[in-house]
């Protein structure tokens, strides 16, 4: 009884970490229906993307550093949105103001609304990290599985090397998060199995709305390829890293400010 009772409130918690995301979802519905007149639907999206991410900090439901880490992720999205749309990965196939070389800036919030989830599930679930890697192993494992979605339409795919790079690296670290006051133990590397997955249910609603379309789905819409599973766990996995780089950085930070105070 007690852990059915901890899976609702594991539910509830991860409910209120999905808010940034939910909307966007709810935003691609009701305006892939929903005609407003005298303005381009991306444009649209992305008005109702900045208000909702400035309620969140006037009710202080983001604190100012999630508010960094998620303007950072912002950027690191659009500029591989600009990069593959110029590739023809995908496209966003209707017009708007807000377009840049064919990119609307509102898909820089869907990876911020990543970013948001980690944060927010990471403070509500009091998310601890056990045997992190050393700083520059995470850097640059990080730096390299981002710049393979850049370099693969290139040069060799390396994203098997890297996966199993990532199983070597976090083969002992161990994420653990409380739900009402009872704490929980998971791999990390399933941990980033299962965000992937979900990612990539929410890639299927996402295009089905009209987010943006692959070029099989120009003429109709088709259920992701399973295959972008794999994308999106080294997606999550980079976005991952970098929160918790931060976190880690942060804490060492404050523990020196600590010691030095207490001296």
């Amino acid at each position: 009884m007690k852990h059915l009772k901890n899976l609702f409130h594991f539910g509830f918690q991860q409910t209120m970490s999905c808010l940034f995301p939910v909307v966007i979802f709810l935003t691609l519905a009701f305006t892939k229906y929903i005609e407003i007149p005298f303005i381009a639907r991306y444009d649209l999206i992305l008005l109702i993307c900045l208000a909702v991410q400035i309620l969140m900090i006037l009710f202080k439901y983001e604190t100012a550093d999630e508010v960094k880490v998620i303007f950072v992720f912002h950027l690191i999205g659009l500029a591989l949105e600009l990069y593959k749309v110029q590739m023809g990965s995908w496209a966003y196939p209707e017009e708007a103001v807000s377009k840049v070389f064919g990119v609307p800036l509102y898909s820089g919030f869907m990876y911020a609304s990543v970013a948001s989830y980690m944060c927010q599930a990471w403070r509500r679930m009091d998310l601890q990290i056990s045997s992190w890697p050393a700083s520059w192993i995470v850097v640059i494992l990080g730096a390299a599985i981002y710049f393979n979605f850049y370099t693969h339409h290139y040069i060799y795919d390396v994203r098997w090397i890297l996966k199993l790079l990532i199983l070597l690296v976090f083969l002992k670290t161990f994420v653990s998060f409380t739900v009402n006051k009872t704490t929980y133990f998971m791999p990390l590397t399933l941990s980033f199995f299962l965000i992937g997955f979900f990612i990539w249910i929410a890639e299927n609603i996402a295009t089905f709305f009209g987010a943006w379309a692959y070029p099989n789905q120009q003429q109709q819409w088709e259920i992701v390829h399973i295959g972008k599973i794999s994308s999106w766990l080294l997606l999550v996995i980079v976005s991952f890293m970098i929160v918790a780089q931060l976190k880690h950085v942060k804490e060492i930070r404050n523990h020196v400010e600590t010691v030095t105070a207490d001296q």
